[in-house]
């Protein structure tokens, strides 16, 4: 099996800089004080409302997030004498904060202007109203924060189900994912997949921007599928659902034969449904990771195909043995698959 994950990472902070120059187009941020500070860094992926602190309340004071000067703040800012103003600003940047934003397109009062330039503070100012530059603003700082990871493999998005396939090298996982895509399924990371946990629920793999798009098929070489299958057929990000490996079958393995057994794949703390499909000529191996797709879309659904079987053909065997009074439900079931059920559970 090729190695399971590169390797792990989660960003700590990251540079006032690097927030402007990612956001400054999206957020409509204008830097007008503090240029020199742009260094500083961003070290909590929430924004902070200050409101409490101008008040001269800095007990729970969170400074190491990105302060938000909203129409309240101002206001009130405003309303100070110049010198009160001073203080409560010097208080602030006293704590270390990254950086200021003012909102609604208001204008920064001269103080503001003055400490962010003397304390080297980058002041931005943007024409979001207070609730849209949060909402914006904390979701791509959850993007920058999020714990990551890199695995080997293919992620394939199959009819909204977002399909992992992993294996050893050679073993057929592009050629499977380039069968999924002449069916109308689409791309999103082959070889290498960038994992990333977004809001502490949700695991979404991408690739790198410089090979999205791109797979390689030996023998053939490093293909476009976008050119090749549509726009369509490539998408640039997808929730991880389902993580499928393939195994190299040999005689006398141990075949999943019921579905009965759930068995997990760990990613970034996460337990996603995991299953082994062993690989032998003959087998379409795209159809088969197609329907696993679209079980596990059921299971999400509620509806577990293996488990209503299972119920079924117990209770039916129940029925039996008690017209009968012949053979337990056992001793049926075990005719019939290797695997021992006793009223539904496996074991």
């Amino acid at each position: 099996m090729s190695s399971r994950t590169e390797r792990t990472w989660s960003v700590k902070q990251i540079p006032v800089q690097t927030f402007y120059d990612t956001f400054c187009e999206k957020q409509m941020l204008e830097l007008v004080a503090g240029e020199e500070g742009l260094e500083r860094m961003i070290r909590e992926k929430s924004i902070n409302r200050p409101a409490l602190v101008l008040t001269g309340y800095m007990k729970y004071f969170a400074f190491k997030r990105l302060q938000l000067f909203g129409a309240g703040e101002m206001g009130y800012l405003r309303e100070l004498p110049e010198r009160r103003q001073k203080q409560i600003l010097k208080d602030i940047i006293a704590c270390g904060i990254p950086c200021m934003v003012v909102s609604r397109g208001l204008l920064p009062t001269p103080s503001m202007l003055e400490a962010a330039n003397t304390h080297k503070i980058p002041l931005f100012r943007t024409r979001l109203n207070s609730k849209d530059f949060s909402a914006e603003a904390t979701i791509l700082l959850e993007r920058h924060f999020a714990p990551q990871t890199s695995i080997h493999g293919t992620l394939i998005d199959i009819k909204g189900v977002g399909t992992l396939m992993r294996g050893k090298s050679g073993v057929g996982k592009s050629e499977c994912a380039l069968a999924l895509v002449e069916r109308g399924h689409s791309l999103v990371a082959d070889d290498l997949i960038y994992i990333r946990l977004v809001g502490d629920r949700e695991l979404m793999g991408t690739s790198a921007e410089l090979s999205r798009g791109y797979m390689e098929c030996r023998g053939i070489g490093i293909i476009n599928v976008g050119e090749l299958f549509g726009v369509r057929s490539v998408r640039r990000e997808k929730r991880v659902d389902l993580v499928i490996t393939f195994v190299e079958w040999q005689p006398g393995m141990v075949e999943n034969r019921t579905g009965l057994e759930n068995h997990h794949f760990p990613l970034l703390g996460f337990k996603v449904p995991h299953m082994e499909i062993p690989v032998r000529p003959g087998r379409d191996m795209a159809r088969l990771v197609e329907v696993a797709a679209l079980v596990q879309a059921l299971k999400l659904m509620g509806h577990d195909s293996a488990k209503a079987f299972n119920e079924r053909l117990i209770a039916h065997m129940e029925s039996q043995s008690a017209q009968e009074g012949s053979e337990d439900t056992t001793s049926l079931w075990s005719k019939k698959f290797p695997t021992k059920v006793i009223h539904g559970a496996c074991e």
